[in-house]
């Protein structure tokens, strides 16, 4: 078997990885290493620069370390510090710095981010698109300060969206998720469950935005970056009362940002199926629906910007709609109905 010819200042820093390196040395002795590729245009790009050596041409300056992913986050992190974002970005960095942290950032593919989100099967499309959007992020905020030339994350489509469901709580459910639920954080479920408050605003909320005397929790920047008001009833009022009797009533009303750590666990043990911490804000506009209040009303209580939005929870309660429908079918309005059938019939002239 013939062995394979070794080419001086030719090699592959990772053996079996198929990336080639060069090493060659300029007249002053300097060591220059670049890496290329291919070995084939490693062996001729060594001779070249061989060549210009030897006859004097200045040779390119040696390559810098290439920048890391991990170290084009922090900008990405601090752009969305004060947005509604902000604590959903933390969690989400976590996971991208897990999957790309120690990569070269220009190293990384479209192709192996997909991969990467194809294997998430636990996750929604809403949680993906969401992380899309921060690598988008991380990468664009590099590649306006010119410190990436490349931006894989450019060719990654987020996927649509399916904003029509709808996943909210019935009686048997709340029963099971009320059991399992951790005793201190029995307040936060309640207030998401009465409120209907996004999680952001939810955990945001601060002790100086709470009227108690006309009920209102003020949210300074709603998702669409408008100031809005939640109205409290008795229940919230009281829960948020009892609160702020055991804190020191200042700062935020709740310390932890992100829910997930014990609701998750807790929507488990229940054994409920396709749940989340927003389902409780579908719970909330679908049992106000259920109770007749009218929908604009609900689109004005869940902050919703387009009554279309609204909308979703107009035919949402089956159980609800068959009540309504039964009424036609009371025994007087039975009895009312056949009278005038049967005298409208009496009044129709016969066709021989």
């Amino acid at each position: 078997m013939k062995q394979e010819k070794k080419h001086r200042g030719v090699f592959e820093k990772d053996p079996g990885s198929g990336v080639w390196w060069i090493q060659f040395f300029d007249a002053e002795g300097r060591r220059h290493r670049e890496k290329i590729g291919s070995k084939g245009a490693a062996i001729k790009l060594v001779e070249l620069r061989r060549t210009q050596r030897l006859e004097g041409r200045k040779l390119p300056k040696p390559r810098t370390r290439p920048l890391m992913f991990r170290e084009l986050t922090d900008a990405a992190l601090a752009y969305s510090k004060g947005k509604a974002s902000y604590q959903g970005n933390v969690w989400r960095m976590k996971n991208l710095l897990t999957e790309f942290g120690n990569c070269p950032a220009e190293e990384v593919t479209p192709q192996q981010i997909e991969a990467w989100l194809s294997t998430r099967t636990e996750w929604a499309v809403a949680t993906k698109n969401r992380h899309v959007a921060l690598l988008k992020l991380v990468y664009r905020l590099a590649e306006e300060a010119q410190r990436i030339k490349y931006n894989p994350a450019r060719l990654v489509r987020q996927k649509k969206e399916n904003n029509a469901r709808i996943r909210w709580l019935t009686d048997r459910e709340e029963t099971a998720l009320r059991k399992v639920i951790p005793l201190a954080h029995l307040p936060e479920f309640e207030i998401a469950l009465h409120t209907g408050m996004r999680r952001s605003e939810q955990y945001g909320m601060q002790w100086e935005h709470i009227d108690f005397r006309n009920r209102v929790i003020t949210v300074p920047k709603s998702k669409h970056g408008d100031c809005r008001h939640v109205r409290m009833n008795s229940r919230v009022s009281t829960i948020l009362s009892a609160l702020k009797d055991n804190s020191r009533g200042t700062g935020r009303v709740f310390a932890l940002q992100i829910p997930r750590y014990w609701f998750e666990p807790a929507v488990k043990a229940a054994e409920l199926k396709d749940f989340t911490w927003h389902c409780l804000r579908h719970t909330f506009a679908s049992r106000l629906v259920m109770a007749g209040v009218d929908i604009r009303t609900v689109q004005e209580l869940m902050g919703h910007k387009s009554i279309t939005m609204t909308m979703r929870y107009a035919h949402l309660a089956p159980g609800h709609q068959q009540t309504a429908v039964e009424k036609l079918i009371a025994p007087s309005a039975t009895t009312t109905a056949t009278d005038e059938l049967e005298a409208h019939n009496d009044q129709e002239p016969v066709v021989q």
